[in-house]
């Protein structure tokens, strides 16, 4: 494992559909780090996953995202990708006509790498998760349950091995049994190559498992408060109610009011989160 890898994100600020939503974000990770980023409904934790791989109809208004030392703001998310982000969705899509083992064949083929290697890796992945394999076969996310999909994207993030994972609300929707299968893989990737994670999260029982080394609180669009692993422990007894009501309330819920209708989006999920 290296130690030289860094993700750094200083002052960004961005915005849907006119109404600014992070309002200055910085935070910097290094290779091997876990950075958990939690705060309450509507403060922007899954609009910062967005922006950072470069979802389409969100506006950068300014800040800069270097991914050592390379700045990813204006490329396109699959070259964000190929530098070595990777996102894990909380509302990962059905791709009907596209398989698993394909999808990651062309990732691999496109990166430089062996992609006769893929079908040994992901059963070896597979098998890490508790993921059946038959379901390696079948058109991605197809047919499978929101647990299913989460180990997926486990899977999947264990055979690409990128530098950096943003994992956006990994723990939704996951039984215990899931929710410890995934985290734990996860947790063995900062330590077996290295990988940095930036983990977004409402609760606290995904941080059970895997462990943060900061925390960091997202309230009205900025990070306000940042800690160790016990600032977690204190909002799970105290929640988020020190740090004030959701900034710009109004102002959020026009934006979802005036935002235009995406027919591809997710009928589940809400890009202003």
């Amino acid at each position: 494992m290296d130690h030289d890898h860094s993700l750094v994100i200083e002052d960004l600020r961005a915005s849907v559909a006119g109404r600014e939503i992070l309002r200055g974000i910085s935070l910097e990770i290094r290779n091997g780090e876990v950075h958990a980023v939690m705060g309450p409904n509507g403060s922007g934790k899954s609009t910062l996953s967005h922006v950072l791989l470069g979802r389409p109809g969100y506006e950068v208004l300014g800040g800069s995202v270097r991914l050592d030392g390379r700045e990813l703001l204006g490329l396109p998310t699959w070259e964000r990708a190929q530098a070595g982000l990777f996102l894990a969705m909380q509302y990962p899509i059905e791709v009907p006509g596209v398989s698993l083992l394909d999808a990651l064949g062309e990732a691999f083929e496109a990166g430089g790498r062996d992609r006769a290697t893929v079908g040994a890796l992901l059963v070896r992945e597979a098998a890490r998760v508790g993921f059946e394999e038959r379901f390696l076969a079948r058109p991605l996310n197809v047919d499978l349950s929101g647990g299913e999909r989460k180990r997926n994207e486990t899977v999947q993030l264990g055979v690409l091995e990128p530098r950096f994972a943003i994992l956006d609300e990994l723990d939704s929707g996951l039984d215990v049994d899931a929710l410890r299968a995934v985290a734990r893989r996860v947790e063995a990737a900062t330590e077996e190559t290295g990988l940095g994670v930036l983990a977004i999260t409402h609760y606290n029982q995904l941080l059970h498992e895997l462990q943060p080394d900061r925390v960091h609180v997202l309230a009205g669009g900025r990070i306000v408060d940042s800690g160790g692993p016990e600032l977690a422990l204190q909002l799970e007894e105290t929640g988020y109610a020190e740090y004030g009501p959701d900034a710009d309330d109004a102002a959020l819920a026009a934006a979802r009011a005036a935002r235009p209708r995406d027919p591809f989006a997710d009928p589940f999920a809400d890009p202003l989160a």
